[in-house]
């Protein structure tokens, strides 16, 4: 399989891909780089997890009954929001959104969901919106027996749409726990905006975001500030513009600019000013306030609570990571991505976590295993800037400088113009100064010039 193969398939295919280096090929005059589809890692993915000490329970993508598709993000973001209202319950462990919705579209065996997500129960269901009238309905297995614990149905107005989903909500961890009380799933939900135009928006900016491609992410940054016109209050738009510009800046996706950055950083704080209670928001923003200005203690703080309020919050856990790791402590940041990981094992952002896992050793002086994780994260996304990056760096610190070579010129292609000046310009704020010393030197004897 080529590169450019390789490329399109990763992140799209569920398959885990192994770099064989350059060869010659029949009828092709140049080498070129060829992976091998690894079979062995597939299948290690997808063997049973061992169900957690608290009852487990994954929500798959609803079914759109309604006659347009359009209506396909519509569907996604009520589920989305039904996913965190009974996350936020911390005696459940719930699995994230991105790796239920590994299951999009398919029409697989519920105890086989059960095996690979590792989780005693399953939430399907579908939704049918038709004018200004939504009908929800739902139903509870036991994957373990394949059994039905519950099922319902849930009709009312458009307007009536966040009351609906707190019903689904409250009934399936009814279902789970029969003494749960309404109350529970009640104080757990999120500050909900007045404008359902703009809840609109966000929705659509959320499946936008999780396509995770250069014109979607720019597109989602575009809906998101509709949104914030029509409701200057709404925190999660606000906070979701910081984390997509996160993206944006380090892959160099589209101009961002220095006052892009500014407004994403102003637009973080406000939203974990006006969003305390929402651990989404409070995430998002921590990260990019970590990311973008290096103010690690406002963002520990809001991670923190973030978790607080959900534990179950994949997302949040690797948060924590990043900002563990930025601080120079490699304990924490592995603890915390491996939770992550557990609570998202088929995430399509999967390669984030593995990145996380290869960054944390390597500042813990692992740099073999390091250099393992960097294969594994670049077999998921090759693309990734800071991967890449690693990749040369732990390349030179095991003093393979050949290889060191190759990779600076394949990061070359990635990020043009880079320098040694331009790299410091840009990790200082957010890099314990060790780290960023560290990396620096390696750069250097890989070659990266000084201007």
């Amino acid at each position: 399989m080529s590169a450019r193969v390789q490329e399109d398939a990763a992140g799209r295919l569920d398959l885990a891909f192994e770099d064989v280096g350059e060869q010659r090929l029949k009828n092709i005059a140049r080498p070129v780089r060829v992976f091998r589809v690894s079979i062995a890692e597939m299948a290690a993915a997808r063997r049973p997890l061992p169900l957690p000490d608290k009852p487990s329970l994954a929500v798959l993508p609803f079914q759109n009954l309604s006659r347009d598709p359009e209506q396909e993000y519509f569907v996604d973001g009520v589920v989305e929001e039904i996913i965190t209202a009974i996350s936020r319950l911390p005696w459940l462990f719930v699995i994230a959104r991105n790796s239920s919705f590994a299951y999009k579209g398919k029409s697989p065996d519920l105890r086989q969901v059960g095996r690979e997500l590792g989780v005693r129960y399953v939430l399907e269901g579908s939704l049918r919106k038709a004018g200004n009238r939504v009908r929800i309905t739902g139903q509870l297995i036991d994957t373990t027996v394949g059994a039905h614990i519950w099922a319902d149905r849930f009709d009312g107005a458009l307007d009536d749409i966040f009351e609906l989903q707190d019903q689904v909500a409250s009934n399936v961890v009814g279902a789970i726990e029969p003494k749960l009380r309404q109350s529970e799933v009640e104080r757990a939900v999120r500050k909900r905006t007045a404008s359902l135009t703009a809840y609109d928006l966000y929705l659509r900016a959320l499946g936008r975001l999780h396509k995770n491609t250069e014109e979607d992410i720019g597109e989602a940054v575009a809906l998101l500030k509709r949104a914030l016109a029509l409701d200057p209050s709404y925190a999660p738009p606000a906070a979701l513009i910081a984390w997509c510009r996160v993206f944006q800046r380090v892959q160099q996706w589209g101009r961002v600019s220095d006052a892009d950055v500014a407004e994403a950083v102003a637009l973080a704080r406000r939203a974990l000013e006006a969003g305390k209670d929402d651990p989404d928001t409070l995430w998002m923003g921590g990260a990019a306030i970590s990311a973008l200005a290096g103010d690690m203690a406002t963002a520990e703080g809001a991670v923190e609570r973030a978790l607080l309020l959900n534990p179950n919050s994949a997302y949040a856990w690797m948060a924590r990571g990043w900002v563990s790791y930025y601080q120079n402590r490699p304990g924490p940041a592995l603890d915390a991505c491996e939770r992550a990981m557990r609570l998202s094992p088929l995430d399509p952002l999967g390669y984030l976590f593995t990145a996380l896992l290869a960054f944390a050793h390597t500042i813990a002086g692992r740099y073999e295993e390091a250099l393992a994780w960097v294969d594994r994260s670049l077999r998921e996304q090759p693309r990734h800037r800071a991967t890449v990056n690693l990749q040369v760096i732990l390349y030179a610190l095991l003093g393979r400088t050949d290889d060191a070579r190759r990779s600076l010129g394949r990061l070359q292609e990635i990020v043009y113009g880079l320098t040694i000046a331009n790299y410091r310009e840009f990790l200082a704020p957010q890099l314990a100064p060790e780290i960023l010393a560290l990396y620096v030197e390696a750069l250097r004897k890989a070659g990266l010039p000084e201007e």
